[in-house]
């Protein structure tokens, strides 16, 4: 069995279910979606290529974008902050990209850089642990939805 990795939950859920919740989720953590690539439906268009269900979400939270582009605009190329969400047949696989890790790939290894990063981290982390315990609210209780089960890939 692999380590699980903190940036990585399955869940077992739809897809349609999944991109849901995680923008839901995402939102009461402060982040709102700001893009989302439809990578299947432009494969689609552009290639006539046919791809399983996958979306990258770009998610932004205003007041952390603020103080990091008043510290150094050039954490604007870093932005939006990016989740994918891929089905994977009976699941869904939801990745949150590191920002403490884009951040040192950038050379902006400064402590305020690193204050931002890691607070993003936590934040993202948060987000991660509350969908892998199933802890969010439905917002449409008539789906019948039932507790969120999650599990890591091996």
């Amino acid at each position: 069995m692999t380590p699980e990795n903190p940036f990585e939950v399955v869940l077992f859920l739809s897809y349609p279910q999944a991109l849901e919740i995680v923008s839901r989720v995402l939102k009461e953590e402060g982040f709102g979606v700001v893009t989302h690539i439809d990578v299947s439906a432009t494969l689609k268009k552009k290639m006539n290529v046919d791809f399983r269900p996958y979306s990258i979400l770009g998610a932004y939270n205003p007041p952390i974008v603020h103080r990091a582009l008043q510290h150094d605009p050039r954490i604007g190329l870093m932005l939006p902050c990016n989740i994918s969400v891929e089905s994977l047949g009976d699941r869904v696989v939801v990745r949150f990209a590191d920002s403490l890790e884009i951040v040192s790939c950038n050379a902006l290894e400064d402590n305020i850089a690193r204050e931002i990063a890691e607070e993003i981290q936590q934040v993202l982390l948060r987000v991660a642990q509350r969908l892998r315990e199933g802890n969010y609210t439905p917002n449409d209780p008539e789906k019948g939805w039932k507790r969120l089960h999650s599990e890591t890939l091996e």
